[in-house]
């Protein structure tokens, strides 16, 4: 068994790899992240009916990986580059050799990944933190289940302006329903809902432009979108017309959520290459 462990500002990831099957990744929620990388391979172990001497290593990831400075219940650890893991894992679960990758937390991160050539591309403030500030700061609103939920009702035309209401006819190549300007026709009748779908909107035009002009400077066409927000119908609504409209092909595999900490899994760290 090998355990791949991504340790986020707020959830921790676990994956395992039990005779290089994957098994079922399981999450917690901890703000300490000693106190989650061990509370999440707890929960492992318990789910899955393991014993401590099954575990042959941990590899870790993820912003809180840096706090823990040695093995965990005298497991060894070894730790993993994030962008790395995030390129390896994004092409092991789309079965790519190659691609953009796409992560979608608090804010965003792309990734060049070639077979074994990872680099990180660069990225935007732009994400799920994005999201939860802007709804606070308009509508005071703070459930993110809920601030999807309201959206999903809510109308952009009140909202954003779009090509069609400042063209008689197309734009080139763009058809008249696509946005001109984020929030450029903001009207008196705007509701709360149609807010919130504007907000959304905003967020994943801007994520997923970002990642077609990448896969066009990288020469790619294959895009891998993970992170905790691809569960929003909006995110792949939007992808799906950039799609279209630039020839691309946005992926949103099985387990995506979870695609650093299996990245970690399989990856081996310059540590381990070092047997050090």
């Amino acid at each position: 068994m090998i355990i791949g462990i991504d340790i986020g500002g707020s959830t921790t990831k676990i994956v395992g790899f039990q005779d290089n099957k994957l098994l079922e990744p399981l999450s917690v929620e901890a703000s300490d992240p000693v106190a989650s990388a061990s509370g999440a391979l707890g929960k492992f172990i318990n789910t899955y009916g393991l014993s401590i001497n099954q575990v042959k290593l941990i590899r870790m990831t993820g912003v809180g990986a840096s706090f823990i400075h040695k093995d965990i219940l005298g497991i060894p650890v070894y730790k993993v580059e994030e962008f790395r893991a995030l390129g390896h894992g994004g092409l092991y679960l789309s079965g790519l050799k190659r691609a953009v990758i796409v992560s979608m937390g608090t804010g965003t991160a792309l990734v060049k990944a070639h077979g074994n050539c990872i680099s990180h591309i660069g990225g935007t403030g732009v994400g799920g933190g994005t999201i939860m500030g802007l709804s606070k700061a308009m509508l005071n609103l703070t459930d993110f289940d809920n601030i999807i939920s309201l959206a999903e009702s809510g109308d952009l035309s009140q909202v954003d302006l779009s090509i069609s209401d400042i063209s008689m006819g197309d734009i080139g190549n763009l058809p008249p329903t696509l946005t001109a300007s984020n929030f450029g026709k903001m009207s008196d009748k705007a509701t709360k809902n149609d807010l919130l779908k504007a907000v959304l909107n905003m967020v994943f035009q801007t994520i997923g432009m970002m990642a077609v002009l990448a896969a066009k400077v990288e020469k790619d066409t294959e895009i891998v979108i993970s992170g905790n927000l691809i569960t929003i119908p909006q995110a792949m609504r939007t992808f799906n017309e950039l799609s279209k409209l630039y020839k691309v092909k946005f992926h949103l595999p099985k387990y995506a959520r979870y695609c650093t900490a299996i990245g970690a899994a399989i990856s081996h760290s310059e540590k381990e290459l070092n047997g050090k």
